[in-house]
């Protein structure tokens, strides 16, 4: 119920956002604003399939996490220095937590990478590919979301997580706590 109120927040926001932030944003502000607005869409599309809302479609959640890869690689590009002026929503915690900012960035890469390989497995709820530990991989998930757990990525051994025996709906959910995570830390809400 959490992560389906969470999710369901997490979409409101960034449509709604979406909609009135990006007037008069030029250059690399409207660059990650339409990137964040294209990563949103997704998140809206696939919200109500890993909620068993509609049909499972894996070749939608592939496009879905091949939006999301493509929008997080080189994502901290997207933020040079000194481009927090309006419309952009970004907090200066951004540039003086860099390394965590960072480390975001890639969390969510991996999980979206993490999505695609997940996406043939269905969910969790349909009983697909599920034995002990599967929903979050077969490590332990231990540790924070800024980066040291292995819910985001990380085993707590060094490894990577697999995926691969994953749900989808779990491989999605650690894509929208990325999500949220980071813009909880950096990003001031639309008022």
């Amino acid at each position: 119920m959490k992560s389906k109120l969470t999710i369901g927040l997490l979409v409101g926001a960034t449509m709604a956002t979406a909609v009135f932030a990006h007037g008069g944003a030029e250059g690399v502000v409207k660059e990650r604003m339409d990137a964040m607005s294209a990563m949103g869409q997704s998140v809206k599309k696939l919200a109500p399939m890993m909620r068993g809302e509609t049909d499972y479609d894996a070749a939608a959640v592939r496009a879905a996490a091949r939006v999301f890869i493509e929008h997080s690689d080189g994502l901290t590009e997207l933020f040079p220095e000194g481009s927090d002026s309006k419309p952009s929503e970004a907090k200066p915690e951004i540039w003086s937590e860099w390394d965590k900012f960072s480390a975001l960035a890639d969390q969510l890469k991996t999980a979206s990478e993490g999505l695609a390989e997940a996406a043939g497995n269905g969910l969790m709820a349909s009983g697909a590919n599920l034995g002990a530990g599967s929903m979050m991989g077969t490590q332990s998930s231990g540790g924070g979301m800024m980066g040291t757990s292995s819910m985001m990525g990380a085993a707590s051994d060094g490894g990577m997580m697999d995926y691969a025996s994953m749900p989808a709906d779990g491989a999605f959910n650690m894509v929208t706590q990325t999500c949220s995570s980071c813009h909880a830390k950096f990003r001031f809400e639309a008022k």
